[in-house]
């Protein structure tokens, strides 16, 4: 029996899907209605987060300026950390403890939009930092109820995290990566601008938009809602792909796909970067109901112990993997693994992402969608695999180590991965060309 888009019920599958929408403002200006936005939230004492750099920018000072234009009272939380760690969660929940706040308000990329939505949560429930930590890593008990209201205001087009409930950190304790997942954590609205995203560097731009890309590629090709066993409501977040999330999905590659190249060879294009910011909303949404598998499970492993690499345009202090680069250097050679899994959809993603596979049969399916992605890549200097940012073969055990632990998203994945899976794929990662 199929559902609605082809989806196939089989014994013992889910036969039906949850859609957990976001409230958001779209278009250039909106964060100049933060303070009108913030009073018709209840909110009066209100924390604003960001970071150092993004504060010292026209949209924090816009952002700032409504809201006191509005009344309210602000403080101000500037010392989130790129790439932030369970110190830095501890820091921003400490000060939220402090402030007797009654909403929040973040402006900045997913690092910042994480913090905050960390900060809300041990500052409304306080617990032992372990208790919300996705398990194995954590215990990943629910959130117990619904958090202060807030607002936030991606300054980059990538994560996507103005739309989710996930907040992702580096586990220092752990040495891994790992994250927290609740609807909860969602913000009760977004004010999604573009403007913001037209003084980004070119690396920035090109690591946010391969976020989007693996975004909306691994929600498309993620284990189906249907094979899904099923459970007792809520469903997760992570309930596979889904009618609803293809939709957004399929829309968000084929902005990648024309689009990526132009804006991080261009910041004048303006038309480009607004499209990057237009497809990181929608690929947020969908992977936020469908949840994103291997590729991000891999990249945890990749920044959480990268040793000696920093990118281009981003801060020199520290050794460095962002995010979207992390992810997208892994994504070839999982796409290559998954592709039997389902050749149609691999076949689908790829011309969403301006391939041409007409003469493709299914066993090229793999192969034409990982091509597509690594000319996406050259053309924006991404480097050459995990191998560009530094490991070898020696690294390989390691790093799928620092993977295994990720079952939240492996178990979304099209098929079955374990470790010996995982060694291969890091192996197969090294060096694309």
């Amino acid at each position: 029996m199929l559902c609605c888009q082809g989806y196939e019920f089989v014994a013992g599958g889910d036969r039906a899907f949850e859609v957990d929408a976001a409230r958001l403002a779209y278009g250039s200006g909106v964060v100049r209605e933060a303070g009108s936005h913030a009073k018709d939230l209840g909110m009066s004492r209100v924390a604003l987060f960001s970071d150092r750099r993004v504060a010292a920018l026209e949209p924090f000072a816009s952002v700032l300026g409504s809201l006191r234009a509005s009344g309210v009272d602000v403080a101000v939380f500037d010392e989130t950390q790129i790439e932030p760690s369970d110190a830095s969660f501890r820091l921003a929940a400490e000060f939220a403890r402090q402030g007797s706040f009654d909403g929040y308000v973040s402006v900045g990329g997913g690092s910042v939009i994480d913090t905050c939505k960390a900060a809300n949560l041990y500052s409304t429930y306080p617990d032992d930092f372990a208790t919300y930590v996705n398990a194995p890593l954590g215990q990943g008990k629910p959130v117990p109820g619904p958090l202060r209201p807030h607002i936030a205001c991606p300054t980059t087009s990538g994560t996507g995290s103005e739309v989710t409930g996930i907040a992702i950190f580096d586990y220092l304790e752990r040495g891994a990566k790992t994250g927290i997942a609740s609807k909860r954590l969602r913000p009760s609205l977004a004010l999604v601008d573009p403007d913001c995203t037209l003084t980004l560097p070119k690396m920035v731009v090109a690591c946010s938009g391969f976020d989007v890309l693996s975004h909306a590629l691994e929600s498309y090709t993620a284990l189906p809602y249907t094979r899904r066993k099923k459970s007792a409501s809520p469903r997760p977040m992570s309930q596979g792909a889904n009618p609803f999330s293809d939709i957004a999905c399929a829309e968000a590659l084929r902005i990648l796909g024309r689009y990526i190249v132009r804006a991080v060879g261009d910041a004048s294009d303006g038309e480009a970067r607004e499209r990057m910011m237009f497809a990181a909303t929608l690929a947020g949404i969908g992977f936020g109901n469908a949840g994103v598998h291997v590729p991000h499970a891999m990249a945890y492993a990749v920044g959480g112990l990268v040793r000696d690499y920093h990118p281009p345009d981003y801060p020199p202090e520290h050794p460095l993997a962002p995010h979207g680069m992390a992810v997208i250097l892994n994504t070839p050679a999982v796409v290559r693994f998954t592709a039997p899994t389902d050749p149609k959809r691999h076949l689908e993603a790829a011309a969403f992402l301006g391939a041409d596979p007409r003469d493709a049969g299914p066993a090229e399916a793999g192969e034409v969608l990982a091509e597509r992605i690594e000319a996406l890549m050259r053309a924006t200097a991404m480097p050459n695999g995990v191998g560009g940012v530094g490991f070898s073969r020696d690294d390989v055990g390691a790093l799928r180590d620092g993977a295994v632990p990720q079952k939240r998203l492996l178990a979304n994945a099209p098929c079955e991965i374990g470790g010996p899976e995982l060694e291969r794929l890091f192996g197969d990662a090294l060096r694309y060309w």
